[in-house]
């Protein structure tokens, strides 16, 4: 196997090199890569990802209680919707690793959503091996760079807020009607269903979702809903 790009990758994207340069090797491999090449592979990413979640939860965490006055039950808001598998995934593809990310043919051709959750995982190894690598105080500056930087930004679109109960606010105050989810399709085999949920307001679809479950695929709708009437009120 090929090292140099990933030792590319981290010089250009993480601004250091590594001496253990498996130690990101492992960090961008996913379990099913292992199944796949049992005889040449032995580790995947998963311990890496145990370490890189309670480093980045740590980090967040320290920011919010020192930079922000708020009760417990807002910064844990807050928090949540920094670390969620979205704003990690969003993180992983600014940085451009999903190319070096090990995974087995099936996972590659899997759907977008489970795409999305190795790739988070993936960043969270990475976290883990920096840490490993190069201590807290780095780790801790690849979150601010890639994960806390984004606060002001979830902050101005109120993100962070539950995304149902915040649209039942809204169109309650402009509409003067409760959100109704309903399901508009349902493809896949029971064990990796795909399930598309409308939001209506009145007889108006004000946003669709996609999600793994029907509670995924409505949040999503009403993170659609949320947009619109924020387009509506800046016409």
């Amino acid at each position: 196997m090929l090292k140099q790009p990933y030792q590319d990758f981290a010089i250009e994207k993480l601004g250091f090199e590594f001496e253990n340069i498996d130690l990101l090797i492992t960090a961008l491999t996913h379990r099913s890569y292992v199944n796949e090449h049992k005889k040449s592979v032995s580790e995947h990413n998963e311990r890496l990802e145990f370490l890189g979640d309670a480093v980045l939860e740590l980090v967040v965490t320290d920011f919010l209680y020192n930079n922000y006055a708020e009760p417990e039950g807002i910064l844990t808001s807050w928090r949540a919707a920094l670390v969620r598998t979205e704003s990690i995934g969003a993180a992983g593809d600014a940085i451009g690793y999903e190319s070096l990310v090990r995974m087995s043919r099936g996972e590659k051709q899997g759907s977008s959503r489970a795409r999305q959750q190795i790739l988070a995982n993936a960043f969270e190894a990475v976290i883990g091996a920096i840490y490993l690598e190069r201590g807290y105080a780095d780790a801790e500056k690849f979150i601010h760079t890639h994960i806390t930087s984004k606060i002001d930004g979830i902050l101005e679109s109120g993100s962070w807020r539950d995304p149902k109960s915040h649209l039942q606010e809204v169109s309650q105050r402009i509409d003067g009607h409760t959100p109704v989810y309903k399901v508009l399709e349902e493809v896949g085999p029971d064990h990796d269903k795909v399930f598309t949920l409308g939001v209506f307001v009145g007889d108006k679809l004000m946003g669709k979702g996609t999600g793994p479950s029907k509670q995924n695929a409505q949040q999503a709708a009403a993170r659609a809903a949320l947009v619109k009437y924020k387009a509506i009120k800046t016409d």
